[in-house]
């Protein structure tokens, strides 16, 4: 069986389509358009151009809540929006093209205020370390998958996708106990077991970024449909985020243990 990405975007059955016409034989014979079908570097650009309008959107909420306004309120409505934006594309991938920059700008709004909390009631810079570690990350991990240090095995997929899972659960299970009881999680609070837990689930992250690398080349080598590229840069932000508010939180926990 194949395992994929946990990424909902990069497991969408839309990676496996083709289109197939058959010859006066019956024989099957893929048609392709080359100017319509997705690219590596086609979803490479696109993941750029996300970037920049989830760059902009956090400088809205950013520059509120320094102004003294109340940022709160667009911060929440962009992570709902945002997880909506998600839950459509996943079951209709041909709106990407239009939910993905929508996305970005969604989760910006949440991201550029959750990051101006971290700066002011942590430390001045905070937010500049998770940035630069997010994209140092990255580009490690983008080398390593490009020239094959890191192959994506059936093995690595199993590993991967094992441990997100489990990380899945956990966060759910703990937060749910949180939300009802006066239980307390190990990972709240600064202690080096809560430390080591947001270091394993930073590596976990780092570590799907190989299998989304991998399933955006594989499909780019199958000829899939252009909004393809929107929706695979959709999957990768959601991978680099994640990585990010993971840094943001191990050095909040690093900087209370001072």
């Amino acid at each position: 069986m194949e395992l994929k990405s946990k990424n909902p975007f990069l497991k969408n059955k839309a990676f496996d389509q083709t289109t197939t016409v058959y010859d006066a034989e019956g024989n099957p014979v893929q048609v392709i358009d080359y100017n319509d079908v997705m690219t590596v570097s086609g979803a490479i650009n696109k993941s750029f151009i996300l970037l920049l309008l989830l760059v902009a959107s956090a400088g809205i909420t950013w520059t509120m809540f320094y102004n003294g306004s109340n940022a709160m309120g667009l911060t929440i409505a962009g992570a709902i929006a945002g997880f909506i934006a998600v839950l459509i594309t996943v079951f209709r991938p041909q709106t990407s093209r239009y939910l993905a920059p929508a996305y970005a700008v969604f989760e910006g709004l949440f991201i550029g205020g959750i990051s101006a909390y971290f700066e002011a009631y942590y430390y001045p810079g905070i937010v500049i370390q998770a940035v630069g570690a997010t994209f140092v990350t990255f580009l490690v991990c983008f080398l390593l998958y490009k020239f094959e240090i890191v192959k994506v095995t059936e093995q690595f997929k199993s590993i991967v996708i094992a441990s997100t899972l489990a990380i899945g659960t956990y966060y759910l299970i703990t937060w749910l106990l949180s939300m009802f009881t006066s239980f307390e999680p190990v990972h709240y609070g600064h202690s080096l077991m809560s430390i080591g837990i947001s270091a394993f689930v930073i590596i976990i992250a780092a570590m799907n970024l190989f299998l989304d690398f991998d399933l955006i080349d594989e499909s780019a080598k199958k000829r899939l449909p252009k909004y393809m590229e929107w929706f695979g840069a959709m999957g990768l932000m959601i991978t680099l985020v994640w990585l990010y508010i993971e840094f943001l939180r191990l050095f909040a926990k690093l900087s209370s243990r001072d």
